[in-house]
Order: C-alpha cells, then structure tokens, then sequence
C-alpha cells in the first residue's frame, strides 16, 4: 500500500459501538457490515446491561458489538436502517492512535 493512501486514512480508523438483544442478531448484522466492506472487524461480547427505558429500571443481558471501520459515516447510517432497536445505541470512538500495519489491514 502506498504511504499516500495510508496518510489519507490516519485519522479516519473509528470503533463504532452498538448493542443488541441477541446474538443472532448480532451476528447476522456484524456479517453483513462486513459483507458489504463497512468494517474489516467486528468483536461481539455477552453483556449486562442496567438503564432505564420508558421510566422503568431495566436488566437485560445483551451483546455489545465493535465495529471496526475507516467508514464510520457509512457504517453508522447502515446499522441505524437495520437495527432491531427502537432507539439504538450506536457511539463512535476515533482511533487518534493506531499501529500503521493495523491500519493498512483495516483500509483493506
């Protein structure tokens, strides 16, 4: 990969967050994220989750996803077409520092 293809993505690696009430639909939207070249990675892990929803304390055990992306814009408008979710979570942290052979595998 060129070094002025590398520059162009340095400031663009994201890690997209969302959750989901299932597996299976995590799994199936974290393959199709990747099917479609939004993400090079994406790691699922069961969690807990505390929050209140329509003035009710809620538990839920959910899955958390990380998508791995240098298209964030594009990611995000996807999974907020087809998420479950009535109101889903979908939170961006920048990548302000990444190992560049990281990056070039995450550019693709």
């Amino acid at each position: 990969m060129k070094e002025t293809k590398l520059g162009r993505y340095l400031n663009r690696g994201s890690i997209i967050i969302s959750t989901f009430q299932s597996r299976k639909s995590a799994n199936i939207i974290a393959k199709k994220m990747i099917s479609k070249k939004l993400c090079a990675c994406v790691n699922i892990i069961k969690i807990n989750s505390f929050y209140h929803w329509k003035n009710k304390l809620q538990y839920d055990n959910e899955y958390l996803c990380f998508f791995k992306t240098v298209s964030s814009t594009k990611l995000k408008n996807e999974l907020k077409k087809i998420h479950p979710y009535e109101l889903p979570e979908i939170v961006e942290i920048k990548m302000d520092s990444v190992d560049k052979n990281y990056l070039k595998w995450l550019i693709g």
